[in-house]
């Protein structure tokens, strides 16, 4: 029992309910800072899924993008928070943390030089995510690569291409990235009609065809705007190109333009306005009136034998 005074009186008690004060209160700080955050996040949530909305985007996705950040965020949070709550309360308790510290960095130093390219391809996705550079559904240009977006990730981005191939791009790779269904889509054409044509008046069929398609029950609510046609384009080698634009709902822009094309091709051949084929005129040089006459004369022998 006398060893046990004697111990207790070397106990610094005023010291110690100081102590224990101050990593209560680190405590109790820690975790208001969790909470905070955690309600951050959530509205974080809610504002990205409702931009998402705003802009046509299926709350399903918006909502697994949003979550998918702000699990990140809130993993990243904790484990920084939590770092800084038990170094506090290690010098509080007498344990110096400098080594601490030296020796994390160090580690750290050497975790990051192994896996750059995984922490590359985690922080590019994050800010595609945050900034919703392309959505899945959408279809999108990944390097040279087309195709439709299948999935989105934290590292990956997954293409599947109009043969059904899946590409997988990790995100750190991409250099460039194309989004063709951004808010709307457009189906761009070139028309070839004869030179001997009335370029005018094929304009305003052409234009006709474009208002007729806007007024149809199907195809009409998939077009935002009236046709554009922006007239002569080039002039080829056997046609006169008209070149035009059609401005529709994402990823639709296929279908109305295979149709508007269908749909010019039959008034073409009601108008009797002609589509060339490409053809070629043969120069022999000097040699050009022999040829010629070899050809007449080879054309002509089996006729007069025929008839003698």
């Amino acid at each position: 029992m006398d060893k046990l005074l004697e111990l207790a009186g070397w106990i610094h008690w005023e010291t110690m309910i100081v102590s224990s004060m101050r990593i209560l209160l680190i405590l109790l700080i820690g975790w208001v800072g969790l909470t905070v955050v955690k309600i951050a996040l959530r509205r974080m949530e809610a504002l990205l899924v409702a931009r998402a909305r705003s802009e046509g985007e299926a709350a399903g996705e918006a909502a697994k993008r949003a979550e998918t950040l702000a699990r990140l965020i809130r993993q990243a949070a904790i484990i920084l928070i939590w770092a800084m709550i038990i170094l506090m309360i290690l010098r509080e308790i007498g344990i110096e943390i400098a080594p601490i510290l030296a020796s994390a960095g160090v580690v750290g130093l050497a975790v990051g030089f192994g896996a750059q390219n995984l922490v590359r391809d985690l922080i590019t996705g994050f800010f595609m995510l945050l900034e919703n550079q392309v959505r899945v559904g959408d279809v999108a240009i990944v390097n040279g690569t087309g195709g439709l977006v299948e999935q989105i990730n934290l590292r990956t981005i997954v293409l599947r291409d109009l043969s059904g191939v899946v590409h997988v791009f990790p995100n750190g790779t991409i250099n460039t990235l194309a989004n063709v269904t951004r808010e709307w889509s457009a189906y761009v054409f070139t028309v070839g009609v004869a030179y001997k044509e009335d370029t005018d008046h094929v304009v305003e069929v052409m234009r006709r065809v474009g208002a007729e398609l806007k007024h149809d029950a199907i195809f009409g609510p998939l077009m935002i705007e009236d046709i554009e046609i922006f007239g002569v384009d080039e002039f080829a080698d056997s046609a006169v190109n008209i070149k035009g634009r059609i401005k529709t709902v994402p990823i639709r822009q296929w279908d109305v333009g295979r149709e508007y094309l269908r749909r010019v091709k039959m008034k073409f051949d009601q108008e009797g306005i002609e589509i060339p084929f490409p053809h070629r005129s043969i120069y022999f040089g000097e040699a050009s009136r022999p040829v010629m006459a070899q050809l007449i004369d080879s054309h002509s022998a089996p006729t007069e034998s025929a008839s003698g």
